[in-house]
């Protein structure tokens, strides 16, 4: 047997640079490349085979682990799970900051190859920099933070392990179905190790990824639900987008007249003026959409895990006889909501079912014209927010009815924490498929730039825009510079609102007079954080990293920071100065937020009542 002589770090590049995935026949190399930041644990092992041997993987110094790690999902996400970057660390504080970025991969079901340096597999220079000592149990290190958040979990402690570990993480990197992040934690020592490893291990493979067809019993047991049914709703989720099922999606909701609503990942399915399309549904979904919700007798899942944010807190969905059907890859969300589950690829399993429904003739109850009634209701309510002014300053939607008027309609906005993704969840209109990437599962502040990043890297073609609040600016935006230095182009519309009001609002309509939540001084009088508002000049800091940057004020300032954006080539920051609490608010929805139960104050004691008669209302679907 052939053998080539390379050390483990040499080898896995190796392997990588040769892993390929196909979908319907069309070929892609799944790995593109590197981003790193290199330490001690990592520099001379995985540093040097990116140095001297890296093949065609290209590398990306990310300059903050957690940010580069972002940066790397959203390229995945926006590639639809089709092709990834690799993320390597030092070990300690390096390889912990990517602890974040993994569970938000995760939960996401999105790709993500970790490779952390780790501590000396040999324990001979004990304990190491950065070597988190556990002393009962010199096993644990600190990558072992790891094991909870990724799908799969190795160390690789002697080089011929690699081989094993390997291929288990391209199988779960390309599985449809449980796929998130991949930690192959790295012993600094092993990295250097040399063996005669098999030629065989480094030749083409291709991960063939076959649609999983639902099996021809579910299809008929969700054909008798849907079809006993006069007012069905389809819940479209990321699923839909990574199958590539939205010309399918709209053709089954057009042939049975049944509307679809939209979960965070699954927006943009369909364009928004679809005449069968409601928008966002639940906690933070259109008036259209929960309303279609409360009277649905059957909910078609497609692609969608039912976070508490697409339920409302199981209170979206509130007729007693309401039932699910759940088409989805992962056996675990198609049995969610004791629903009838079809486990198999979305666009197999939707025309399947379309075929079953043909056959017996089904079409919805609904009234002619019902749909578009709701739609038009809804389309006035955004056009009178989009269209809001204020003699005090610029209102958040207003300024969201600038951006969405400006941008063109392949534009890609990226977001996550916030806010920003409920106003955009019911506000934002998209026209194209894949230009609506809002990270929701995790809701991960921070993501917002380095997704951008990643994103833009994804898409060469397209302007990309972070829309990110001034909290979460704060939280992380190094892969501005990362942006900057690749030549990479992104806008970041920063909306300034002086600090976490996401979280102030929600306070206050818990019973909260508003505390800890604003970005002031400490006052001398009170000894709160209930002084000044904090001057704080993003547009300077953006232009101090390199960026081009300008802050603004009003509707007109912003559509014209926006369309000079629009025609430079460097990576721009626009600050939008905009009224706290003018974000928008619930349209019959509710998200669990539980209350105490005893308080001194009595706006506390109200909202617990209030609380309470929404969870006894919800209580019923916990079944489900």
């Amino acid at each position: 047997m052939a053998t080539i002589r390379l050390t483990m770090a040499q080898a896995l590049l190796k392997f990588l640079d040769n892993q390929y995935i196909s979908v319907d026949g069309t070929e892609t190399k799944f790995v593109k490349g590197v981003m790193g930041i290199f330490g001690h644990g990592n520099v001379t092992g995985i540093g040097e085979a990116l140095e001297r041997s890296p093949g065609d993987l290209a590398f990306i110094q990310g300059k903050n682990e957690q940010g580069m790690a972002h940066a790397a999902t959203a390229y995945a996400k926006q590639k639809r799970r089709r092709q990834i970057w690799a993320c390597t660390s030092s070990i300690g504080p390096g390889a912990l900051n990517m602890v974040t970025a993994a569970a938000t991969a995760t939960v996401n079901r999105i790709p993500l190859l970790l490779l952390p340096g780790d501590n000396f597999a040999c324990r001979q220079p004990d304990p190491v920099l950065q070597q988190l000592e556990v002393p009962g149990d010199y096993t644990v290190a600190a990558t072992d933070a790891f094991r909870p958040v990724s799908r799969y979990w190795d160390r690789i402690v002697r080089p011929e392990q690699l081989m094993t570990a390997a291929l288990q993480a391209m199988r779960v990197l390309t599985d449809p179905a449980d796929t998130g992040a991949v930690t192959l934690a790295l012993p600094q020592d092993t990295q250097t190790e040399a063996i005669d490893y098999p030629e065989a291990f480094f030749r083409k493979r291709v991960h063939i990824v076959d649609r999983l067809p639902p099996a021809p019993e579910a299809v008929r047991r969700a054909a008798e639900v849907i079809a006993a049914g006069r007012r069905p709703l389809i819940v479209a989720g990321g699923g839909v987008h990574y199958s590539g099922a939205a010309e399918a999606l709209a053709s089954f909701a057009s042939d049975f007249g049944i509307p679809v609503a939209e979960t965070q990942a699954g927006k943009s399915v369909l364009p928004w003026n679809h005449p069968l399309n409601l928008g966002g549904v639940g906690s933070t979904g259109t008036l259209a959409a929960n309303k279609a919700a409360k009277e649905a007798d059957v909910v078609i899942g497609i692609g969608t895990r039912y976070s508490d944010f697409t339920t409302a807190s199981k209170s979206a969905f509130s007729q007693a006889d309401v039932r699910f059907v759940n088409l989805n890859a992962n056996a675990a969300d198609a049995a969610k909501l004791a629903g009838t589950a079809v486990v198999g690829d979305a666009l197999e399993s939707l025309r399947a079912l379309a075929d079953a429904l043909k056959n017996s003739g089904y079409r919805s109850g609904y009234a002619d014209g019902e749909i578009a009634v709701l739609q038009e209701e809804w389309s006035r309510e955004v056009d009178r927010l989009y269209s809001l002014d204020s003699a005090d300053g610029l209102p958040q939607t207003r300024a969201l009815g600038i951006l969405n008027e400006t941008l063109l309609p392949s534009d890609v906005i990226v977001c996550a924490a916030g806010s920003l993704p409920g106003d955009l969840h019911r506000l934002w209109r998209p026209a194209e498929p894949g230009t609506y990437h809002l990270e929701y599962g995790f809701s991960c502040m921070g993501y917002e730039v380095s997704g951008a990043f990643g994103a833009a890297l994804a898409e060469p073609g397209r302007n990309v825009y972070a829309l990110v609040g001034d909290g979460s600016y704060l939280m992380l935006h190094s892969e501005l510079v990362t942006s900057l230095q690749e030549g990479v182009k992104v806008t970041v519309v920063l909306l300034d609102n002086n600090g976490f009001q996401c979280i102030h609002n929600l306070q206050r309509s818990r019973g909260s007079d508003g505390f800890g939540n604003e970005f002031r001084y400490r006052s001398s009088a009170t000894g709160r954080l209930d002084g000044e508002c904090l001057p704080i000049d993003y547009a300077a800091h953006a232009r101090s990293l390199g960026a081009n940057a300008v802050t603004v004020r009003t509707a007109e300032e912003l559509r014209e920071a926006l369309l000079q954006a629009r025609e430079g080539k460097t990576s721009t920051l626009i600050e939008v100065k905009v009224l706290p609490g003018t974000n928008t608010g619930d349209y019959e929805s509710w998200w669990r937020v539980d209350v105490p139960e005893v308080s001194v104050s009595p706006k506390v004691n109200e909202a617990r009542q209030r609380e309470e008669a929404h969870t006894e209302k919800a209580a019923q679907r916990t079944i489900r």
